[in-house]
């Protein structure tokens, strides 16, 4: 078992070694612009010396900041602007604050072509598009390029972090942009983690692994505890045994109180996103959390949201170091969660900022519930 496990995990290196070295091959040039191909496929030309940018859509403008983009960012959507709590990227650039709005955004409302015009970009990056047409549409009424990027149409699983598509949209960013050698530092910075965290687990066997369960995760909103994943990419990350898993279903889930008082799981972690709507439910319901072995033996912790607009890939990561040394001890023994998530901040966004995300959330350790009547 030992030996398959590292045979897949050098597998994987391989092959996202192979999609990165296809993503970063030199772009053609011709005159002064250049042609990259997008996430969708299409051949777009851009200007050879891109000055100004705009990223639409959700997590698009993460992309652009985490490839080194932030300086070239001339304006930012409503929803960008309306709240920056959660999101590591606005803390680390508060300047976009102060840049003009170029739409509403929201993953429900479409691309506004005057209020892109009137920034007048020379590249928009997207994720709303989802095929060639729309994409092409948008870029007809703007007449400005448009480069599709993406974070993948998988929602679940270790890809939902780690996933090629994000690789390869930050190197499409690093190659319109100019700024390969930031895109290339971040996506290596995500792949040493992935393998990082893989290695300290391969080894340990499935039998005597603490079984864990982690609800209140936001999908679309902020829910309480009974809102959880099958295939959670930051359990699967560290092969941790999900009591969610054996229902066979995958991504966003809501489950029953009932299952989870059957499946009883050692250990219990709460998205601090959601936990307002935990501790509502525990002042409704304390015996159904009396009832819980996690709670009478102090199993239970505070993970940091990380759903903000799509994915903060930092946070992600920082809470993935943050569950492993919960579950394994022994194998995570180097690590201080709250310093290791300012060295991954400091990678990805260029500032430490766990403190003011601790201070927004309650940050990591353990959660202790009023079952006082």
């Amino acid at each position: 078992m030992k030996n398959k496990k590292v045979m897949w995990l050098i597998v994987g290196i391989l092959i996202s070694t192979m999609v990165l070295s296809a993503c970063s091959t030199p772009v053609s040039r011709s005159g002064g612009t250049i042609t990259v191909t997008d996430l969708i496929g299409r051949e777009v030309e851009v200007p050879a010396e891109v000055d100004s940018v705009v990223a639409i859509g959700p997590g698009a403008l993460r992309l652009v900041i985490y490839a080194g983009g932030a300086p070239s960012v001339v304006g930012v959507e409503q929803f960008e602007l309306n709240s920056v709590v959660g999101r590591p990227y606005w803390l680390a650039n508060p300047d976009l604050a102060n840049l003009p709005a170029i739409g509403q955004g929201g993953s429900n409302n479409a691309p506004d072509p005057e209020k892109l015009l009137s920034v007048n970009p020379d590249v928009i990056f997207s994720t709303y598009a989802t095929d060639a047409a729309s994409a092409d549409e948008l870029q007809e009424k703007t007449g400005i390029p448009v480069v599709v990027v993406s974070y993948g149409s998988i929602g679940f699983g270790i890809t939902a972090i780690f996933g090629e598509p994000i690789q390869n949209s930050l190197a499409l960013i690093g190659q319109t942009l100019g700024t390969e050698d930031k895109a290339q530092e971040t996506i290596d910075f995500i792949l040493g983690a992935k393998a990082d965290l893989e290695k300290r687990t391969a080894s340990i066997p499935d039998e005597g692994k603490l079984s864990i369960y982690v609800g209140a995760l936001g999908s679309k909103g902020t829910h309480g505890i009974e809102s959880t994943q099958g295939q959670y990419a930051l359990l699967d990350v560290i092969s941790a045994v999900n009591v969610v898993d054996v229902t066979g279903e995958a991504g966003s889930i809501m489950v029953d109180k009932e299952a989870l008082l059957d499946w009883d799981p050692d250990v219990i972690v709460i998205d601090e996103g959601g936990m307002a709507s935990v501790l509502e439910d525990v002042e409704k319901n304390p015996i159904f959390y009396e009832t819980l072995s996690a709670l009478q033996n102090g199993q239970v912790y505070g993970q940091l949201p990380y759903n903000y607009y799509s994915t903060n890939l930092d946070t992600a990561i920082a809470d993935a170091y943050y569950l492993g040394t919960i579950l394994y001890p022994e194998a995570f023994a180097d690590i201080d969660p709250m310093a290791k998530a300012d060295e991954i901040y400091m990678a990805m966004v260029g500032i430490a900022v766990y403190d003011q995300m601790a201070a927004d959330f309650g940050g990591y350790g353990p959660v202790t519930f009023d079952l006082s009547d």
